[in-house]
């Protein structure tokens, strides 16, 4: 009966459609069917998956992208779904490459054990975080980008234009600029360029007010999704807000500071070799959770005391800041831990070392 056979199921996810994929309890291939991207798409899925047998798992590609809904729907019907990282060069190599083959791979990888990443929930206030500060982000850069057009005219402006605009910080531009009525022939060079930096410069002025009410939006939902957090040294609610994003609306999932830690790519790497004995910068995880622990590093290597003596001391022992810095990050990575919202776990006492 299908009811006795325990299976496990698998998806390669994408826009419209999802290939999903079951197998049995020794990994035979038992069928492979599309489904679309739709809530009524979705229970089909689910049903589908059921008739076929008790569902212990599910693999799914790309939870954190086209994967990210059905992976709420599974979970929401009691379902086990595990994150599944994309099949390397060498297993597509030998496999081949196909929508049916890549949602079997992800089946056959739950089963093995290989995989066995628990993905975000991404139905929570972090979440609610996530969303705000991606326009934030967009803004700042563009922002950024406007501020380097404005500069980039100036340079090449004319005497004229360029004269009137020397010694002025970057705010005093904007405002100077955007209250400025060029007048002229717009065949005119030194019109024309006027101009545009009035249109830059009023640019900047309207990310900037985006950018503000993006802050005033986020500021306190971060406080409130983690106050601890935020209250410590050298942690604001940008980087807050970023460290909350990477550990998501479920922390539980990470099972120790250590794997946090990885995450961030904070984890030290051996880097030794024959008598020389050391550990290096690790390159790897979130790049955007590690730049904002270093970020907390560099605050509290200004102003906090402690952080102070510590890199004082370090820096007598002879090691280089890099280094210093390298440590720093775990020891930051350990406290960020205890300080996550919603731990199910007992953390280690921090050492008042960072």
């Amino acid at each position: 009966m299908a009811d006795e056979i325990a299976v496990v199921g698998g998806i390669d996810t994408h826009t419209d459609l999802h290939q999903a994929a079951v197998i049995d309890g020794i990994g035979r291939h038992l069928a492979t069917e599309q489904f679309e991207t739709t809530p009524r798409g979705y229970q089909r899925l689910l049903d589908w998956f059921r008739s076929h047998g008790e569902v212990l798992a599910v693999g799914i590609e790309g939870t954190g992208a086209y994967g990210a809904e059905i992976a709420r729907f599974l979970t929401a019907h009691e379902i086990a779904v595990v994150e599944v990282d994309r099949p390397d060069r060498k297993a597509r190599r030998d496999n081949g490459k196909s929508d049916p083959i890549d949602a079997y791979a992800a089946a056959t990888a739950v089963l093995s054990g290989r995989a066995g990443g628990t993905p975000k929930t991404r139905n929570g206030i972090v979440e609610a975080i996530r969303a705000l500060r991606v326009v934030r982000k967009s803004a700042v850069k563009a922002r950024t980008q406007t501020m380097n057009q404005i500069r980039t005219l100036i340079v090449t402006a004319p005497s004229a234009v360029r004269d009137k605009l020397r010694g002025l910080t970057a705010l005093e531009l904007v405002d100077t600029l955007a209250r400025s009525r060029p007048a002229g022939e717009l065949d005119d060079p030194a019109c024309a360029v006027r101009i545009a930096l009035r249109r830059l410069a009023r640019r900047h002025q309207t990310l900037s007010e985006e950018i503000k009410d993006a802050d005033k939006e986020i500021g306190p939902l971060v406080t409130r999704a983690a106050p601890r957090l935020v209250a410590l040294t050298g942690v604001g609610p940008e980087t807050a807000g970023q460290l909350l994003m990477s550990a998501g609306d479920n922390p539980d999932r990470l099972r120790s500071e250590a794997s946090f830690a990885h995450l961030c790519g904070a984890a030290p790497v051996p880097a030794s070799s024959g008598r020389t004995h050391r550990h290096r910068l690790n390159r790897g995880g979130d790049r955007a959770a590690n730049n904002a622990l270093h970020t907390i590093v560099l605050v509290r290597m200004k102003y906090d005391q402690r952080t102070r003596d510590y890199v004082t001391r370090r820096t007598a022992q002879g090691m280089s800041k890099k280094d210093i810095i390298r440590c720093l990050k775990r020891f930051v990575a350990r406290e960020i831990y205890r300080h996550l919202p919603h731990m199910t776990t007992t953390a280690q006492p921090v050492p008042q070392t960072a």
